[in-house]
């Protein structure tokens, strides 16, 4: 098939549209597809997601079963069989990219999942990485990997990266609204790509290259990390001034140019901001830069869960009690709020460095009923109910996420302690510590 007749394929919509793994970003980008007609072909090689969407369930708060459901019903198939790639004329790859534990860019799930997909690749398909990572990703690991077999990227197959830019619980934007970076290795993959994601997406941005793709997700986060390690340390100046940070920042952001309100908080949470900092720090080495503004935010922000723990401790000392034998209730344990997402909350490293230091740890999460199996955390938990008896029988009420489901008069009013670590109390009180 021609790079022209795969654009026709993708314009009339009779492409197939190969999505390799369903979670927060290819679950959306399916389900969009799914809606304008396109056949979707979904893989993951978790067994239970499939089953779950095969049923039309949904496991993610945000979207619908129904939704799910309706995609059934216009053709929408899950599978763990990485064979029927080949049905695929597009196969968009939206699979994690974290850390390993030396803070350094794990590629291992893109490039299984590449060497998974590369027997079954056929002329005529369009490959499309989704997944946040360093600029030279796409050239130096996938590129290789497709032309293995014989494939001439930009010929017979082609190459693009589309960073991902989904943000789970913001009822403002969608995977429609949301403008979509897109770069190719070749003008002609460019082509492509433009006629994969302008079918689904209201605006897409080419870009000159799929480097320039890539460097732009890492700016747009790093951005984002860089202006909340500032606030951060802000906020540990104002304190020390007796001054409330979340007041000034309100102030601030009434200037209508020249500055954007970001927000302190108990460190950084999510699969971007707290990690994609450090894809660019470390590809940056190779070419003899010492990031060193991405860095000391990391460390700012990285050094928050601590700052809050003190803050525990200095308000437990005050009642005399000491954080050893305490009872902690940590109220949200999404990395933010209204959102059933925990990966890199911070939450979950309050409660293990409560716990280390000899607290008795619960929380409480209207979005998360029970603490899920995670690969470095573990706590035997499920969401406490807030009522007037619980929260009183608790010697601090830490408030790590601030969802709109909690009850801030009621904890207020029946708690011991409330350390806030997200200015939701705006006026001073006995009971309330600002962290």
């Amino acid at each position: 098939m021609s790079k022209q007749q795969l654009i026709e394929k993708l314009k009339n919509k009779n492409a197939i549209i190969g999505i390799v793994g369903l979670g927060y970003v290819g679950l959306p980008l399916m389900l969009r597809y799914s809606e304008v007609g396109y056949r979707v072909l979904g893989f993951d090689i978790d067994a239970d997601k499939v089953n779950s969407l095969s049923q039309g369930k949904s496991y993610i708060e945000h979207i619908s079963s129904e939704s799910i459901a309706q995609s059934l019903t216009q053709g929408f198939e899950a599978t763990t069989d990485f064979s029927r790639a080949s049905e695929a004329d597009a196969l968009i790859i939206c699979v994690p990219t974290p850390l390993n534990k030396y803070r350094e860019p794990d590629l291992s799930f893109v490039t299984d999942t590449t060497d998974s997909l590369v027997p079954y690749l056929r002329a005529g398909q369009v490959f499309s990485l989704e997944s946040t990572t360093y600029p030279g990703t796409t050239d130096e690991e996938l590129k290789p990997r497709v032309e293995s077999t014989g494939l001439k990227v930009g010929q017979d197959i082609f190459l693009v990266f589309s960073p991902e830019r989904e943000d789970p619980g913001n009822p403002n934007f969608t995977t429609r609204t949301i403008p979509k970076v897109c770069g190719g290795h070749t003008e002609g993959c460019l082509e492509v790509g433009i006629a994969l994601y302008e079918q689904v997406i209201d605006k897409v941005v080419p870009v000159s290259s799929t480097r320039a793709a890539e460097l732009t997700k890492l700016l747009e986060n790093i951005h984002r990390a860089v202006n909340i390690g500032l606030v951060n340390e802000m906020k540990i100046v104002a304190d020390k001034m007796d001054i409330d940070i979340h007041e000034v920042v309100r102030a601030a952001a009434t200037k209508p140019f020249g500055f954007v309100p970001y927000y302190p908080g108990p460190g950084l949470g999510g699969h971007c901001i707290p990690i994609d900092p450090f894809y660019l720090t470390w590809k940056a080495r190779e070419y003899g830069v010492h990031t060193r503004f991405i860095e000391l935010a990391g460390e700012v922000n990285s050094s928050m869960p601590d700052y809050v723990v003190s803050k525990v401790a200095a308000g437990l000392n005050k009642q005399k009690k000491a954080i050893n034998g305490s009872k902690v209730l940590v109220l949200g344990i999404a990395y933010k709020k209204n959102v059933d997402d925990m990966r890199e909350s911070p939450s979950v490293f309050l409660m293990e460095k409560l716990r280390d230091l000899g607290a008795s740890v619960d929380y409480s999460d209207p979005h998360i009923p029970k603490f899920p199996k995670m690969r470095e955390h573990h706590f035997d938990l499920s969401s406490v109910a807030l009522a007037p008896e619980s929260i009183a029988s608790y010697d601090c009420v830490l408030l790590a996420t601030d969802h709109d489901k909690f009850d801030y008069d009621l904890i207020r009013k029946h708690a011991k302690l409330v350390v806030d670590s997200r200015g939701k109390y705006l006026q001073p009180a006995d009971n309330i510590v600002k962290a």
